[in-house]
This record gives structure tokens, C-alpha cells and sequence, in this order.
């Protein structure tokens, strides 16, 4: 699966559980860490945790490979790392408080 499927198929899964807010950060000029962030909000520590999970089962069942899995515990913010993309699960107010949309829009000096 090239990078513009994978991300497909993340927004699929975190559409399909209802996240809001869904942003996607094409970052490939500057990272060569992920050719994609994916940025989304939930209404509650359940609800993001939920919709992570959902991404990491979903992924295991179509055999991609998932590098980390951070946040779980907390569920404030819940990254899940699948290489060419990154998925970034936020509580609101954790996401008002990093703008890593802000962040990684922003062209470097």
C-alpha cells in the first residue's frame, strides 16, 4: 500500500468511528520521518482512545505494520505511527494547546 492509500485508509477508520475535525498534513518536504500527519479529535477520553484502537486493529487485520502506539494510558492525545503516516488522536483541548496543525503548516526560515 503506497502512502496516499494508507492515508485513505486512515480517514476511512476514523471516519467510520466518528472523529471530528479531520486534518491531513502532507509533511513528505519537510520530514523524512512520514509522508503524512493526520490530525482528528474526540469528545472524550473514551472516544479517542476508541477511535485509535480502531485504526490499530483495523490495520493489523489488513497486515500493515505499526511502528508505535503512544498514549493509550492517558488518552489526551493518542499517536499511532504507521509509517508513511501518523496519526494524531486529540481531546480538544490538548489539540487547541499544540496546533501541530499550525506547527507543521508553518514554512521553516
Amino acid at each position: 500500500m503506497d502512502s496516499a492509500e494508507l492515508k485513505q485508509f486512515v480517514i476511512d477508520k476514523i471516519e467510520d468511528l466518528k472523529a471530528k475535525d479531520i486534518v491531513t498534513l502532507e509533511v513528505s518536504n519537510q520530514s523524512n520521518v512520514t509522508d503524512y500527519m493526520i490530525v482528528c479529535s474526540g469528545t472524550s477520553k473514551t472516544h479517542v482512545k476508541s477511535i485509535a484502537e480502531n485504526v490499530v486493529v483495523e490495520s493489523k487485520r489488513a497486515k500493515l505494520h505499526i511502528y508505535g502506539v503512544e498514549g493509550r494510558e492517558s488518552s489526551e492525545w493518542v499517536l499511532v505511527d504507521l509509517g508513511d503516516v501518523i496519526l494524531h488522536v486529540m481531546q480538544d483541548k490538548t489539540r487547541d494547546f499544540y496546533e501541530l496543525e499550525k506547527l507543521w503548516s508553518e514554512k521553516p526560515a
